[in-house]
């Protein structure tokens, strides 16, 4: 979750004070990019997992406050809905087998909290959407018991003035259409969010870098098709994401004002370019401020919170987030990457962070930048066409051409990511396992979205109806992600 806040709601008076609060902190952020010293010796690796809780139906379980309770471990943390939990994992240095520590620490972690939730009548389990999630189940309580939520949710109606269109179409025809008269469908997008510490003047490189490679990581990790009932993009959550969020009535969409949910329009050159920008074209939706003065802090040697900026960047949701941060009264910057989902097991989770982190090493430190030969145009047409048709997207990479995903990743982008791995310093065993992993996908064409897709296909070849169809799967699902066998080796049923 974000930080919380004690109000739900905020004056006018509150809301000024609050621009100016962010607007001098983002000029003593300026000042700190210029002559404060970051931590940046060690660059840090951080994860963080949202997850979903079921019923004995493979219906949502709207408990997370019983189950946070159960588990007891602050490494848990709720999230928008009664449903959601978050994971979050330390920061930890990628090099040696830390990967494979990292992979059994979270497997008995999730296996410890599992078996507490179910003594509360509940089950985890990581995936993009729950598959089983319908309409009427936003109808009572949903919204989880923090003022952040409430205040998130009255702030985007209150921008928008009238309920929220959800508009979306599967490649099959399927296609939902429906309104929104809360932020609900938003808390159905569970993701996992992958965070890498660098110094500012990395930053740039490494953004841009994951900014190129957002495309082929969702292609390859999509594991949303369904939503209420219906079949739609093989990473539903992308789009459903940003239309469930989104502040702009149609008419300020037609202006171009841009939207909450944010891939970006350019190539940066420093991190100041993102938090510049999301001062500048973004309103508050939060509006909690400090007695924190930044300036007498900097200028008395401290290293001031930022509060105010730092709240404000964290609702505006770009899939690449700039972040900064303080640890042991040092401040840093961390890139966040956001775009995958969560699942279907550790080892595939492990795996993609893998091929992430191994991608961008690469890519950031090629004396001719992918992003000088790519424009951002066409990356940003990749990622939309990645999250529609994953592995069946064709993706446009220079010096490759326009070309299917697999054969992107297989004859490129692997040899790329294993070259990174080896510079993090990473061993040869864990480059192994998890590039392995990414290389199945690609061999066998599945992911977690086509296998949902298929195995929902032959159960209702079978005579089940749609929705019985997805409680089998579901239920499968969660068998098979107990096992941590990756899944383009899981059978259909």
């Amino acid at each position: 979750m974000g930080k919380e806040v004690s109000a739900q709601s905020y004056s006018r008076e509150e809301r000024q004070r609050y621009r100016e609060k962010v607007h001098q902190d983002l000029d003593v952020f300026e000042r700190m990019l210029a002559q404060s010293s970051f931590e940046a010796e060690r660059p840090l690796t951080g994860l963080e997992i949202e997850l979903n809780l079921l019923d004995e139906a493979a219906d949502p379980a709207f408990a997370n406050a019983e189950v946070l309770a159960a588990i007891d471990d602050p490494g848990y943390q709720t999230e928008l809905a009664q449903y959601n939990i978050e994971l979050n994992v330390a920061p930890r240095p990628l090099p040696g087998d830390a990967a494979l520590a990292l992979e059994q620490d979270l497997r008995a972690s999730l296996d410890a909290a599992d078996e507490r939730a179910r003594a509360v009548g509940a089950r985890i389990v990581p995936i993009g959407i729950l598959p089983t999630i319908r309409p009427e189940h936003f109808q009572g309580e949903w919204i989880s018991r923090n003022n952040r939520y409430t205040a998130l949710n009255d702030s985007i109606f209150e921008a928008r003035g009238e309920d929220i269109v959800i508009d979306i179409e599967g490649p099959t025809g399927e296609r939902l259409e429906t309104f929104a008269d809360s932020i609900a469908p938003e808390s159905a997008c569970t993701s996992v969010q992958l965070h890498l510490q660098v110094s500012p003047s990395d930053f740039a490189d490494h953004w841009n870098a994951a900014q190129a490679v957002s495309a082929p990581q969702v292609a390859l990790a999509a594991n949303s098709p369904f939503f209420f009932g219906r079949r739609l993009h093989a990473e539903t959550r992308i789009e459903l994401f940003a239309q469930a969020t989104d502040t702009r009535p149609i008419e300020l969409k037609n202006q171009g004002v841009r939207p909450r949910v944010f891939f970006g329009e350019r190539w940066i050159t420093s991190i100041f370019d993102l938090f510049e920008e999301n001062v500048r074209y973004f309103p508050a939706l939060l509006a909690e401020s400090t007695d924190e003065d930044p300036v007498a802090v900097l200028e008395g040697h401290g290293t001031p919170a930022l509060t105010e900026l730092n709240l404000h960047n964290g609702t505006v949701y770009r899939w690449n987030r700039p972040i900064y941060d303080i640890a042991d009264g040092k401040p840093h910057v961390r890139v966040e990457n956001r775009v995958l989902p969560a699942g279907p097991t550790i080892v595939d989770v492990m795996a993609n962070a893998a091929f992430y982190y191994g991608l961008v090493r690469t890519l950031a430190t090629e004396e001719r930048p992918v992003w000088t030969r790519l424009s951002f145009a066409a990356a940003r047409a990749n990622f939309e066409a990645a999250a529609r048709g994953g592995m069946d997207a064709r993706l446009y990479w220079p010096g490759q051409g326009e070309v299917g995903v697999d054969e992107l990743t297989l004859r490129h982008l692997l040899p790329v990511a294993a070259r990174g791995l080896e510079d993090w310093g990473v061993s040869p065993a864990v480059s192994d396992r998890y590039l392995s992993v990414i290389e199945g996908r690609c061999t066998t064409g599945q992911n977690g979205a086509v296998w949902q897709t298929e195995a929902v296909r032959r159960l209702e070849e079978r005579g089940a109806d749609r929705a019985s169809a997805l409680s089998q799967m579901l239920e499968l699902y969660v068998e098979h992600m107990h096992t941590n066998e990756p899944v383009h080796t899981w059978p259909l049923p």
